[in-house]
């Protein structure tokens, strides 16, 4: 049986609402992904949730849904040489901006996952943390950050097949530190992430 969930339609009842979310704030390598999602106010599916408490299974069933029934969604990547530069705090939020700019929809209000944000364009926002768990819409950018990052990531490891990608997604696994350790950084790796347990390598 399907597991229920309780998320929150709305936070601002009569607003036409987008959850913001990323993926992919952790590993060493590859881009972040941020997505935009407004939803229907009568959305529901008994599988949505913080797309970390998700099988891949799960996931991979809600993006086609998600895709079709949004009123409007966005996906965007912030590179790796992107968050070298700004940090990866700022690159998500930067990709969670551009993923609203794409929309086709603009909505009256943000709903944004975590503690951390920016103004911009005049958006009224709110920084809710845990909001992947909370509001349905962030959960389905949740699930849409995840998958495209997913996808990429594999589509990646057929370029760099020694590191393990299509399975530990560019995180600092024993698989992942042990292929550094022998082959090295590649052009996809984060130069601002040094993991402890590798001595210094330079790039």
């Amino acid at each position: 049986m399907p597991r229920e969930t309780n998320l929150l339609s709305y936070r601002h009842e009569g607003m036409v609402e987008a959850g913001c979310d990323e993926a992919g704030r952790g590993p060493l390598a590859g881009p972040v992904f941020a997505a935009a999602v407004i939803l229907p106010k009568d959305f529901y599916h008994p599988l949505l949730d913080d797309s970390k408490k998700m099988s891949l299974k799960a996931r991979e069933e809600l993006r086609p849904i998600i895709e079709r029934e949004a009123v409007a969604w966005a996906v965007e990547e912030v590179s790796a040489e992107e968050i070298d530069s700004l940090n990866i705090l700022w690159a998500s939020v930067t990709g969670m901006q551009r993923a609203v700019r794409k929309l086709g929809v603009r909505p009256d209000f943000l709903l944004i996952d975590g503690n951390k944000f920016r103004p911009f364009d005049g958006y009224p926002y709110e920084t809710i943390v845990h909001g992947d768990a909370t509001y349905a819409c962030i959960a389905a950018a949740s699930v849409l950050a995840k998958t495209y990052r997913d996808e990429h990531m594999r589509s990646l490891a057929k370029l760099y097949p020694e590191y393990g990608w299509e399975r530990n997604m560019g995180y600092p696994t024993p698989e992942h530190l042990e292929a550094i350790r022998r082959y090295g950084y590649t052009p996809e790796h984060r130069k601002s992430f040094h993991p402890k347990q590798l001595e210094p390598t330079l790039f």
